[in-house]
């Protein structure tokens, strides 16, 4: 069974979702034949390699004050912590992501889709726990190789603009299956489902698409 998902290193519910899609897993019969596949969805295409105070730009994107923003920031971060995630919100250095989607198809190419998602973690980790820059090209390419890519090969990847069409064909099939949001589950090419799905929920989805594995997709 197929399961690829639109996501971006900077969106917490994308963090979320891995982690309740991981415990959802955990659980499936039939774990050792699913195959997760993440793919590129950038929420701030322009942005900068890295921004200023994460709360300051929430609060212009979504028309609050700072203060409001800092809740929301808290309300994630209680969210997280009963999927066992720890966010450190007030660390954060996002900015543009280009190159950590790069880096995530230089990783499926190279290393199939363990490999990848143990980048996808890492970057998440960096991004919302450790407060790494995740624009900057020296921080990605400690924390590809912390995660088992090949140190030259890396520095190859982000000295060019290797995978860069691979970014950009997996954005476009987002926006032809009308994919808006993320995190963006697809399993088997037969079911679409937004946001950071309950695990029970995720647990029945897997089922019954396991079980429908073999019959015409509904129209």
């Amino acid at each position: 069974m197929k399961l690829e998902i639109w996501s971006d290193v900077v969106c917490p519910w994308c963090a979320i979702g891995r982690a309740r899609l991981r415990t959802a897993l955990a659980g499936h019969a039939h774990r050792d034949e699913v195959t997760v596949r993440w793919r590129s969805f950038e929420l701030e295409p322009d942005a900068p390699r890295e921004r200023g105070d994460g709360a300051e730009h929430l609060a212009s994107t979504f028309g609050v004050s700072v203060e409001a923003a800092r809740r929301m920031q808290d309300r994630v971060a209680a969210t997280a912590a009963q999927d066992g995630l720890e966010f450190h919100v007030d660390r954060a250095r996002h900015g543009n992501t280009a190159d950590a989607h790069r880096l995530l198809h230089h990783a499926w190419e190279t290393g199939g889709p363990a490999l990848q998602d143990t980048l996808k973690g890492r970057l998440l980790q960096a991004s919302f726990t450790d407060g790494e820059p995740i624009g900057d090209p020296g921080a990605l390419a400690r924390i590809a190789v912390d995660a088992g890519l090949d140190d030259g090969a890396v520095r190859d990847v982000l000295g060019s603009d290797r995978y860069l069409d691979d970014v950009r064909a997996d954005e476009d099939l987002a926006r032809r299956l009308g994919i808006t949001s993320v995190p963006f589950l697809v399993v088997d090419d037969r079911y679409g489902v937004a946001g950071a799905q309950p695990v029970d929920a995720l647990r029945q989805l897997l089922d019954t698409a396991w079980a429908e594995r073999g019959t015409p997709a509904r129209s």
